[in-house]
């Protein structure tokens, strides 16, 4: 009787330690490598109160499972967590690019009525960003159709999915007049987003979430200088299924700060003297949260959708996935139904618009479910800060 016990309480034993180990191994997938800490505290995984993380130096941390199962090693990004000013601001978006972007490629009916594709012969493609025509930086239409203007024969160097190359084009001369080189190109792009965040000290701020990319092309647009302005809404379309929402608005001409970057997680700039004191003044003042301290559960966005001052409306985090790295990090629904009444949830312009969570600026809102419009993806607010910071 005595032997069957002890291999009854041995086989419990080895059954919950197979279990415990089991989810160490469940634990150690959904964790990122690395986590920002804020300097000098403990660090604390909100969604998994039974994990525990040990710091081992200043770079390096344990986590594990009831402190004494390892669950993963990562590395800690200590620094000063910074206290921000909540955004919810739409801005206007003005981006003069480092190049010209070819848009496509058409044919050129020359003066001998041949038809041609200079570009197309020279191996430019769709998404190339032309640097520079015969050594000359280039920054505009213009001034790249002046060029090909004046001469029969140039040398382009250019930029293919990160790499560069030269190559050479002889424009046709068009039979309607002037040389042309058989693609569209374009050198600036505009639109509406919403500002994520201000850092009051300096007036860096984030916003977007997301990369402004070219319509055509889907390329991410170099920034060689840009421009936030104020804009006035005029009005909100309202979202359903299938059909996306979208602000509509005008730029006011007022130049508010200027924009210097365009990455993956968003645009970026610095605002000027008076924005800065008109966008702070009033504006609640909150940490911003880290990817370890949002859970799934209740929070708040703020965003402003008919040219009023950003307000605050609820929203659930139904999911978070704490190793990924890019502008899709977690699921947020809508379910304030002032906001649904009058946008049917997330529309276009809203991207950008902060999620808070335990008074901390978490995340942004960065893309909606065309499905469901109440429903859509944001980014982790660490990720925006990072590149805000450089």
């Amino acid at each position: 009787m005595k032997i069957n016990l002890k291999r009854t309480a041995a086989l419990i034993l080895s059954s919950s330690m197979l279990s415990l180990f089991a989810a160490a191994e469940y634990y150690s997938e959904k964790l990122p490598v690395s986590l920002m800490a804020d300097r000098g505290k403990s660090i604390e995984i909100a969604a998994y109160p039974h994990l525990s993380c040990t710091k081992d130096g200043d770079k390096n941390a344990e986590v594990s499972l009831f402190g004494a199962i390892p669950v993963k090693n990562i590395e800690i990004d200590e620094r000063e967590i910074p206290i921000l000013a909540v955004g919810g601001n739409t801005f206007g978006i003005k981006l003069l690019m480092q190049g010209v972007l070819v848009t496509g490629l058409g044919e050129v009916i020359d003066e001998n009525g041949i038809k041609c594709c200079p570009a197309d012969e020279a191996g430019l493609k769709k998404g190339d960003i032309i640097k520079t025509v015969n050594n000359i930086p280039v920054d505009s239409n213009s001034q790249f159709q002046d060029i090909v203007n004046s001469a029969e024969n140039i040398t382009l160097s250019v930029q293919r999915d990160g790499e560069n190359f030269k190559t050479d084009i002889t424009p046709a001369v068009s039979a309607a007049g002037g040389r042309k080189c058989g693609m569209w190109i374009r050198d600036s792009i505009a639109g509406i987003g919403t500002m994520t965040f201000i850092d009051p000290e300096t007036g860096k701020f984030g916003g977007l979430g997301h990369p402004i990319c070219d319509t055509d092309t889907g390329e991410l647009i170099p920034v060689q200088s840009g421009e936030a302005v104020t804009v006035e809404i005029t009005d909100a379309k309202k979202g359903a299924a299938g059909i996306p929402g979208e602000i509509h608005g005008r730029f006011s001409g007022e130049s508010c700060g200027e924009l210097t970057l365009n990455t993956d997680t968003g645009v970026y700039g610095t605002l000027n003297e008076e924005a800065l004191k008109n966008i702070c003044s009033g504006t609640e003042m909150l940490r911003l949260g880290c990817r370890q301290d949002i859970t799934e559960g209740d929070a708040c966005i703020y965003t402003s959708v008919c040219g009023e001052a950003p307000q605050k409306y609820s929203a659930v985090i139904e999911r978070v996935d704490y190793s990924s790295d890019d502008t899709k990090n977690m699921i947020i629904r809508i379910t304030d139904e002032e906001l649904i009444e009058r946008t049917g949830g997330i529309i276009q312009g809203m991207s950008g618009s902060p999620i808070i969570q335990n008074d901390k600026i978490i995340g942004a809102v960065t893309h909606v479910f065309v499905a469901d419009p109440t429903r859509g993806y944001g980014i982790f607010a660490e990720n925006m800060i990072k590149d805000c910071e450089g």
